[in-house]
């Protein structure tokens, strides 16, 4: 009896190892017109495995390219789409460049920045001083998270920086609420004791 790991591997295992003797049987074929019949006859078989993919735009392309694939390209062919080269499976892709958002202070995050800016440019109302108020809370938990004490006298200076110099507080006219960060929140989620009390 000969296993599976024994025989051969199988460039696409989803099409199983049939569909592979299919495939090395075409390739055998001398006659170029029977050997294009027999092509045909896998790639409709192939769509076949998978009829809930049908209607995938490039769906046949696809099946063309596996054919190409599990034929370690030696498929000799008049192709109906232009199939994957060896090289083109092989290469690593190229470098893909992350937009690098510009951030002063990684630790706020870009959104808030923003909402800083917003709220500069903003008449002086209850309005903006509601939006700031927001703002000092929202920065005081970011900035708690990240160090271990949350220092006021930074925040308004950091505030102060964000702006550009357009919104001035101080720690003696202003005041920032104590925030209360959940830390140990995700030890009670990972505590399956804990959730079946609840």
């Amino acid at each position: 009896m000969q296993y599976n790991t024994q025989k051969e591997k199988l460039f696409l295992p989803e099409y199983g190892r049939n569909i592979q003797n299919m495939v090395d049987h075409c390739v055998s074929i001398e006659d170029a017109e029977e050997r294009r019949k027999c092509a045909y006859t896998v790639i409709d078989i192939m769509g076949n495995m998978f009829p809930h993919l049908r209607d995938v735009n490039n769906f046949k392309h696809i099946l063309w390219d596996h054919l190409a694939i599990m034929s370690d390209f030696k498929l000799e062919i008049e192709y109906p789409y232009e199939v994957i080269t060896r090289e083109e499976l092989f290469n690593a892709p190229g470098h893909l460049d992350y937009s690098r958002a510009t951030m002063r202070y990684r630790h706020y995050g870009k959104i808030l920045e923003r909402m800083i800016k917003i709220a500069a440019s903003m008449e002086e109302d209850h309005k903006k001083e509601h939006l700031l108020k927001m703002l000092l809370s929202q920065m005081k938990r970011s900035y708690s998270q990240w160090n271990k004490e949350a220092d006021d006298e930074k925040i308004f200076y950091d505030l102060y920086e964000l702006s550009d110099g357009k919104i001035k507080m101080s720690v003696d006219t202003h005041s920032i609420p104590e925030v209360k960060l959940n830390n140990n929140n995700r030890d009670k989620l990972k505590n399956i004791k804990y959730q079946r009390k609840k």
